[in-house]
Parts: C-alpha cells; sequence; structure tokens
C-alpha cells in the first residue's frame, strides 16, 4: 500500500496543538490566580479564564489529530498494513482527511479515539460511560463524539464535488465511508433494528472489511488511475509492505 501524506500540513497543525495547549494552560492558570489573590478583578479573572478555556479547546482539538503518536493517520496506516500496492491511502490531501483508493473502491475513513459505550439510538449517536471523572474528561481533555455521520456526510459531498468538477458523473464510482474507533476503550453498542448509517468498526477491522469488498464490489485497474491522476502527490510517498 502507498501512504500519501501532507507532510507540511501535519508539522504545521502539530506545532498549533502543542502551542495552543502550554498557551491555554498557561492563561488558565493565571486567571484562577487572580481570582485567589485579586479578587476585585474579577471581570479580569472570568475573562482569562473563558480565553484560556477556549484555547485549550483548540489544543484539545489538534491534539488529538496530530499531537499525540501515533496519530490517526499512523494508526490507519498500520491497520491497512499489508495492502498490496494498488492501494493509495491518502492524508490531508483531498477533500476527505483520509482517503484510500484501490480494488475495494473509494473510501473515506474517519477515525475516532472516544471511549466509553458508544450507541446510535434514534437517529443520535450517544457516548456514556465514566461517570463524573469520564464527564470531566470530555470537558477538560478530549472531545465529544459529536456526529460522525455529519462530517462523513460534508466529506462525502466535498469528494463527490471535487470529482464532477474533473470527470463525467457516470465514471466516478461510488463513494464509501468507514467509522472507525481506534481505542480498545470504546464499546460498540448497537441494536440490529436500527444499525449506524455507515459502516462502524474497530481499528483491527478495517483490513477485514477492505477485503471484503474488493472480493464482492471491485473496481478495475483503469479506474483505480483515474482517479488517482485526479489526486496530488504528497511531500513524501512511503510504502507499507504489502503481503
Amino acid at each position: 500500500m502507498q501512504i500519501i501524506s501532507n507532510e507540511k500540513l501535519i508539522r504545521r497543525n502539530r506545532n498549533i496543538a502543542r502551542y495552543s495547549s502550554i498557551v491555554g494552560l498557561v492563561i488558565l492558570v493565571g486567571g484562577m490566580f487572580i481570582s485567589f489573590s485579586r479578587p476585585e478583578l474579577i471581570i479580569f479573572s472570568f475573562a482569562a479564564l473563558i480565553m484560556g478555556f477556549l484555547i485549550s479547546q483548540v489544543g484539545i482539538y489538534y491534539t488529538n489529530r496530530w499531537g499525540r503518536e501515533p496519530r490517526p493517520d499512523q494508526l490507519l496506516n498500520q491497520a491497512l498494513k499489508g495492502l498490496d500496492n494498488k492501494y493509495r491511502i491518502y492524508h490531508f490531501m483531498s477533500p476527505a482527511s483520509h482517503l484510500l483508493v484501490g480494488p475495494a473502491g473509494i473510501w473515506i475513513l474517519l477515525p475516532r479515539h472516544q471511549k466509553g459505550v458508544i450507541t446510535y439510538e434514534r437517529g443520535r449517536w450517544r457516548q456514556r460511560g465514566g461517570g463524573l471523572l469520564q464527564g470531566y474528561m470530555r470537558l477538560f481533555a478530549q472531545e465529544g463524539l459529536g456526529r460522525p455521520d455529519f462530517d462523513i456526510s460534508n466529506e462525502m459531498q466535498s469528494l463527490q464535488k471535487f470529482f464532477e468538477n474533473n470527470i463525467p458523473a457516470e465514471d466516478i464510482p461510488p463513494i464509501q465511508a468507514a467509522l472507525i474507533f481506534t481505542t480498545d476503550k470504546a464499546i460498540l453498542q448497537f441494536n440490529e433494528p436500527e444499525e449506524p448509517p455507515i459502516p462502524t468498526l474497530y481499528l483491527n477491522k478495517l483490513k477485514d472489511l477492505i477485503r471484503k469488498n474488493a472480493k464482492s464490489k471491485p473496481i478495475t485497474v483503469d479506474k483505480i488511475q483515474q482517479i488517482v491522476q485526479l489526486l496530488p502527490e504528497g511531500e513524501e510517498k512511503q510504502t507499507a509492505e504489502g503481503e
């Protein structure tokens, strides 16, 4: 499998993660210090706490995606290792953050690191578990689950529009997507009457999903090359060893 990444973007966002986390923490500590040492400046203390919290949230967002190793893109690379060189995975090189192109078709991959019990009920995603500590962690140390189906839908629409601007609509293979949880501390619990609108699975099941689709719904080498020619090459190109 060939790995094509936007290394310049990754380096930039890694720096944003590092500095925003430090700055946010410093401002929060400063706000607390003012509240205890100069009670008459309570307005400034509140302002500092709010600003520090907002900057810290930016830091959390960037840290989860680019500041920690292994990063989500590295985890996807590792999970897909063994696919042959007909496959290419693009990280931050297209309208989709993580895009896999190969015999299994076109796949948007959405990695998520959230912990706890993950459910999908009545059209809504929910994340439960951990009590007060888990609630505190979601507020100050990790993102909430949000609406991953919306995130994927937006990426699919952007990618479809990108392809339509470059090749005839009838030549575009179906765009598929998967939501992948990258931590074994996520517990996926779905009821059969209402399954998630997209394949949702653990990281170690991803390669099996791709190989299954390559057998049941393969696309031709010519079609793969047509799509690949539309996508840019990264600053660095690696090859994950195939089987």
